[in-house]
């Protein structure tokens, strides 16, 4: 599945609910299912910076591919970060740097975060992004 087709079925996720409520929950649901961090991660390397919640995000390089962890202490941040690690874990860094993310606004999602949950959202693409060109140019 590309990144795009990935994209595309989160928003047809999103199309089953009608309202922003049941979107909400259904972001706690993603949160639950998240690929959870090592506890060994769980350190202040891989906080993420400009989170109102504490974020942790670990990336692991295998095959050519990145492979996200993450965790949070907060249920709807947990589901945002999965969000992200749902479209882009598993991709080349040069997938992850080219990922447009079309979806986030597509879903509404950042008109219905608060401004500083908003900011939070932006730091965890740059972070997964930053991993992306730290491994791409290792590559090299």
């Amino acid at each position: 599945m590309t990144i795009e087709q990935a994209e595309q079925q989160i928003i047809e996720e999103f199309e089953l609910f009608d309202d922003w409520m049941d979107k909400y929950n259904y972001i706690i649901e993603l949160g639950k299912e998240l690929p959870l961090i090592d506890a060994q991660y769980k350190t202040p390397e891989h906080l993420i910076a400009g989170c109102q919640s504490q974020v942790w995000l670990h990336a692991e390089y295998k095959d050519g591919r990145i492979f996200f962890t993450a965790d949070s202490d907060a249920i709807i941040t947990k589901g945002i970060i999965n969000l992200l690690i749902k479209v882009l874990s598993g991709r080349t860094p040069q997938e992850i740097i080219d990922a447009q993310l079309d979806y986030i606004d597509a879903i509404g999602l950042k008109e219905h975060l608060s401004p500083t949950r908003s900011n939070g959202l932006l730091s965890m693409i740059k972070q997964i992004k930053m991993y992306a060109i730290a491994f791409h140019a290792k590559e090299e």
